[in-house]
C-alpha cells in the first residue's frame, strides 16, 4: 500500500459527513478514486444534487486531490467543464489539509458563491450585479435550461 493510500484510508475514516453529503467508491479496492454527491438543504442551490469526482494520485498530501463536477451547472466558482476554482485545492493546498477539509469547501461554495474568485466570469458578474436575476438563472439552470445561451444539465432531486 503506498503512502498516499494509507494517509487517504486515515483521512475516510476520519470523515464525519453531515446528510448532505455522500461518498461512493465505484471500485470498492481503489480508494484514490471516488465520488462525492451534496445535496445543499439551504441556499440558492438548495434542492439540487451535485456530483464531484475525486482523484488523488500518488503524490497526495503533498498535491491536491484533483476534483470535477461531473454536471454542467451554473456557479461562479465551477466552470462548463466542472473544474472547481476553491483555493485549498490549488496555491493554498497544505500536506496537513485532508479531505475533509475539501469537501466541507466545495459544499459551503453551494452556500455562499464567491464571486471575486470566479472560474464562470458571467456567473459572478452576475452574481456582483443582480443578485436577484442570478439566482434565477441558478434555478433555471438546475431544471435544466438554458442561460445567456448555455443549456444546463438538469440537477434537480428526483
Amino acid at each position: 500500500m503506498t503512502a498516499a493510500q494509507l494517509r487517504v484510508q486515515k483521512d475516510l475514516t476520519e470523515l464525519e459527513l453531515p446528510s448532505t453529503m455522500t461518498t461512493n467508491f465505484p471500485d470498492p479496492t481503489d480508494v484514490l478514486n471516488f465520488t462525492l454527491t451534496i445535496t445543499p438543504d439551504e441556499g440558492i442551490y438548495k434542492g439540487g444534487v451535485f456530483r464531484f469526482t475525486f482523484n488523488i494520485s500518488g503524490g497526495y498530501p503533498h498535491e491536491p486531490p484533483k476534483v470535477r463536477c461531473t454536471q454542467k451547472i451554473y456557479h461562479p466558482n465551477l466552470d462548463l467543464e466542472g473544474n472547481v476554482c476553491l483555493n485549498i485545492l490549488r496555491e493554498d493546498w497544505k500536506p496537513v489539509l485532508n479531505l475533509s477539509s475539501v469537501m466541507i469547501g466545495i459544499q459551503y461554495l453551494f452556500l455562499e458563491p464567491n464571486p471575486d474568485d470566479p472560474l464562470n466570469k458571467e456567473a459572478a458578474e452576475d452574481l456582483r450585479r443582480n443578485r436577484e436575476g442570478f439566482i434565477q438563472n441558478v434555478k433555471s439552470s438546475m431544471r435544466g435550461g438554458t442561460v445567456k445561451g448555455e443549456t444546463f444539465d438538469r440537477v434537480l432531486k428526483a
